[in-house]
């Protein structure tokens, strides 16, 4: 398996199974729009799975950002434009499905993650490695919701 693919495996495993142990504290998510939705997009629920092309970044205190090593666009280091599957408050860390969760079917987005609605004091990956989140790092996905999971033309 090419090193990038077992990095996006191990990264999409970790993702789902830290999302399930993560601990609730304050910190708020704030959603920045970069691109509108279409008129009439519906929103983003529970209710579905959606595919959706994604970037993260480590937010600095200072608001600069430093990449962690994992996206799903070419545009931005991926192999290949692969769209990211999710439901969102499924096995996801609660700040992103907050996020989501405010968003419509097209709508490009940055989610500014605390960390305590994110990883908190568990570190992802390594130094060195594909990609890389230090403990208690607030997030920040770039975030574009395709659509439904099979109603989409990629």
């Amino acid at each position: 398996i090419p090193r990038a693919t077992m990095a996006s495996r191990i990264f999409y495993l970790s993702l789902a199974l830290l999302g399930a142990l993560s601990v609730v504290f304050g910190g708020e998510v704030r959603v920045e729009t970069q691109k509108a939705a279409p008129s009439g997009a519906p929103a983003v629920t529970r209710d579905h799975k959606y595919l959706s092309h994604v970037t993260l970044y480590i937010e600095n205190e200072d608001g600069s950002k430093t990449p962690s090593g994992w996206s799903t666009r070419k545009e931005d280091g991926a192999d290949v434009d692969r769209p990211f599957p999710f439901q969102p408050g499924v096995n996801l860390i609660e700040g992103w499905t907050e996020g989501v969760l405010q968003l419509k079917e097209g709508e490009r987005a940055l989610l500014h993650v605390p960390s305590e609605k994110g990883y908190g004091e568990r570190s992802m990956g390594g130094p060195g490695q594909a990609f890389h989140i230090p403990a208690n790092s607030d997030l920040l996905f770039d975030i574009e919701i395709l659509g439904k999971e099979g109603e989409q033309e990629l």
